[in-house]
């Protein structure tokens, strides 16, 4: 069974008045199967943002079909969903603690926040600094505390965009320990990412979007074959696809 099933998705912007709009997403189309963890992968423009701010509803797509698990209502499925955008906000003056307060606030949980909020600082390593402002917090402890909230309320479905971007060696080492464990559970997640080594490491599929257009979904090993890493194998494919632009 999928847990996301993306078909046509199609989305144009309109950069000035006069200009035609610049389409971004041409026909996107790839699945999630449950228990799978997916990268998202891409050059800078490609549309991997764009498409998750489609499957998140904070853009809406000219054309196409998105439909979390069996689900016919998005609003629905974000009961299932935990999200972290790649560029998150968080408000400095609360402590650690305070902030996940106000996500489970906002997403209407209901059950024990503390035991629940302990369990997941205990997920992400942060027990010993949950009293402590997040103006304090580096920027490993950051992304930490924003994984933390994405599972908060005991998601089905994780989407991360970029969970790792500015990390330094250390922080790096811990976020994907902590997304190893996730994916020792079968969490279903999709991530969005440009380091291939990290996919390579963390996930079992992969979904490629090149200017828009999906270019391959299907698992890690298959796309693989006949070459040692990801990294070689994306860098045959990337030659193979833009010299057939280029006919």
């Amino acid at each position: 069974m999928n847990a996301l099933t993306v078909k046509n998705l199609k989305k144009s912007f309109k950069t000035d008045f006069y200009k035609k709009p610049v389409e971004v997403l041409k026909n996107i189309h790839f699945q999630v199967a449950q228990g799978r963890f997916v990268g998202l992968i891409g050059p800078n423009g490609a549309g991997k943002t764009t498409t998750i701010k489609c499957l998140m509803e904070f853009i809406y797509p000219d054309q196409g079909e998105i439909q979390f698990f069996s689900d016919s209502s998005i609003l629905e499925a974000k009961k299932k969903i935990g999200f972290l955008p790649e560029r998150p906000y968080f408000q400095e003056f609360l402590t650690g603690v305070e902030f996940l307060n106000l996500h489970w606030t906002l997403s209407k949980s209901s059950g024990d926040f503390n035991q629940r909020a302990l369990q997941v600082l205990d997920q992400v390593k942060l027990t010993h600094a949950k009293d402590k402002k997040l103006r304090d917090y580096s920027k490993g402890m950051l992304q930490r505390i924003g994984i933390a909230q994405a599972l908060l309320a005991q998601p089905e479905f994780l989407i991360l965009d970029e969970p790792m971007s500015g990390l330094d060696p250390d922080g790096r080492i811990l976020i994907k320990d902590i997304l190893k464990n996730l994916n020792n559970q079968k969490m279903t997640t999709l991530m969005s990412s440009h380091l291939l080594e990290d996919v390579e490491e963390l996930c079992q599929d992969l979904v490629i979007v090149h200017k828009g257009e999906i270019k391959y979904c299907g698992s890690i090993e298959e796309f693989k074959t006949n070459f040692r890493t990801l990294e070689d194998a994306y860098r045959a494919f990337k030659l193979q696809f833009e010299a057939d632009y280029n006919v």
